[in-house]
């Protein structure tokens, strides 16, 4: 078995077995799969009551005690498949679908053994086998969209054990509790949650997918020592000369529309995917329902700590979709048309980075602007795979506002470029590159699509939270940031402050100071003002 490591390393999260260096499934397993690929003229599954009655002796026949389940599993998938599908889907569903991913799920040990085989020499150099992502730990699993059916399938048919996920920070993957909460609280939005799972089947039925998706742990470290970008202090962001980027803002239209071929961000929790596989219908239980393939990443990837990404490339869309939170609703197939580069991945790039939860006032100290800056700064900051060096971006210049100090005495002295970052050579030693030089290496040609990031359930200041994402994408060198405003009133005066801001041609350190003196003023209770009106005379801003 290729891989050993990254194998024992997932082992407990698997449903299967290793029996003399093969995985396999346990033969009562088999057999069961084996009936239910002939279809309910040989399984019996032909309503929502018996299919959970097969996913229950699958569960036994593995060991995994029925009292792990929501309560009310059973009743989930008996009201979703006996009365909310018609009498022609159920019929396709039991008689077509389900066969289908049984055969899958047979599968699934070859198609396992097989990733195996290849994950060492896909990316030169960089091991994509599928392994737990541990926290702390930058790294990359590569899969197929196949084994990625056949994982999701798992979940589908609750087959993964979980009697050590929360030990490990993992999430709950399996879709017992997505079933149960039907049941037990109603909701239309639940309904059409399930709808899109249900759909992403159906297509999987018809045509097995052959692309690759790739799920990339992003780190910024904590030893200052690293040959990586690490984990910026104040006096970095303060001191910055990096310009700022363009910043276009979208009054209307959603991240995932966006044809620019930008990072899309995934307002998330701290566990990927957070309510996507219970009741949640917010922004990221939204993509993960219309791109089931992130459900994928909910198996091998922990919690985020706060230096932490994670950046998710190639999951395909298979729905559509109207509405948000209590009116989501599916709405019927769609295409996905974006293009595929040379590792077989469409070119939906997703960034999920969690903000802070409830900050209140804290949000305006400067360790939380601080944690949430530094937090996207990790999500759209591209590291180098090979690690062998590091990006400079951080100024040795003094330029630092302090709180209480006269925000607008900013000097920006060309001097202050001669100094600016230091790239270890490869002895160790330290040598002066000039900044054309280091910008030239980390640039990337894509931007940012974002929008309110941490500012509905989380309760994060929208307007700081706009300034913040800003700053990440420039002093990451992202060429543009794309906000998507979903019509806020707090930033109906955005287009303005922009041009303002632009037009003092500030940098990343002129704005984060700003920022960090307003913030000071803020929590000291020495303003209740919001940024905007802070920052800017009120006459410049309309309706104030």
């Amino acid at each position: 078995m290729e891989n050993r490591e990254d194998l024992i390393s997932i082992l407990p999260c698997l449903p299967l077995k290793l029996e003399s260096s093969h995985l396999a499934w346990p033969n009562p397993v088999i057999e069961a799969l084996k009936s239910l690929s002939k279809g309910p003229s040989h399984s019996r599954v032909d309503s929502g009551e018996v299919l959970f009655l097969a996913i229950s002796d699958l569960r036994n026949s593995l060991s995994l005690s029925p009292h792990l389940l929501a309560p009310s599993t059973a009743d989930g998938y008996a009201l979703f498949f006996d009365e909310f599908l018609t009498r022609a889907e159920a019929a396709k569903w039991f008689g077509e679908v389900i066969p289908v991913m049984a055969e899958l799920l047979l599968r699934f040990p070859t198609l396992l053994e097989s990733h195996y085989q290849y994950a060492d020499i896909i990316m030169v150099g960089v091991d994509t086998g599928l392994r737990l992502l541990k926290p702390q730990q930058p790294g990359i699993v590569l899969l197929s969209q196949e084994l990625i059916a056949a994982l999701i399938a798992c979940s589908f048919f609750c087959l993964f054990p979980t009697a050590n996920r929360g030990a490990n920070h993992l999430p709950v993957i399996n879709f017992d509790r997505l079933f149960a909460m039907l049941y037990e609280n109603y909701h239309e939005n639940q309904e059409h949650k399930i709808k899109c799972i249900v759909h992403y089947f159906e297509r999987i039925h018809s045509c097995i997918p052959t692309g690759f998706v790739s799920f990339e742990r992003k780190v910024l470290p904590l030893d200052h020592n690293s040959p990586l970008v690490s984990y910026p202090t104040a006096g970095f962001w303060a001191n910055s000369i990096v310009p700022l980027c363009l910043f276009e803002i979208c009054p209307s239209g959603l991240i995932e529309d966006q044809s620019r071929g930008a990072l899309e961000v995934d307002f998330a929790n701290k566990y990927l995917g957070g309510g996507a596989l219970s009741k949640g219908c917010v922004q990221e239980e939204i993509r993960f329902m219309i791109n089931p393939e992130l459900i994928a990443g909910i198996l091998f990837l922990p919690s985020m700590s706060d230096n932490e990404a994670i950046e998710i490339v190639g999951a395909e869309r298979f729905s559509n979709y109207s509405g948000y939170a209590s009116t989501f609703r599916y709405a019927g197939n769609h295409v996905d048309l974006r293009e595929v580069d040379s590792l077989g991945r469409r070119t939906t790039k997703i960034v999920a980075v969690d903000a802070l939860s409830r900050p209140g006032l804290r949000q305006y100290r400067v360790d939380y602007l601080l944690r949430e800056v530094n937090k996207a700064f990790c999500g759209f900051l591209d590291q180098p795979k090979d690690q062998q060096f590091q990006i400079p971006l951080q100024c040795s210049s003094s330029r630092e506002v302090q709180p209480g100090s006269d925000p607008m005495d900013v000097n920006n002295s060309e001097s202050q470029a001669t100094d600016c970052g230091i790239f270890p050579d490869t002895d160790g030693s330290k040598a002066t590159q000039s900044m054309d030089f280091k910008l030239q290496m980390c640039h990337s040609d894509v931007g940012i699509a974002t929008g309110n990031w941490g500012c509905g359930a989380f309760g994060g200041d929208p307007q700081v939270k706009t300034v913040i994402q800003w700053l990440a994408a420039s002093q990451a060198l992202r060429p543009f940031v794309l906000y998507y405003t979903f019509e806020m009133e707090a930033l109906r005066n955005l287009d303005q402050v922009r041009s303002w801001i632009m037009s003092h041609n500030w940098t990343v350190g002129d704005l984060w100071n700003m920022l960090a003196d307003y913030s000071y003023r803020r929590a000291k209770g020495e303003t209740k003002l919001g940024f905007f009106s802070w920052l800017l005379p009120s006459f410049y801003l309309t309706g104030e």
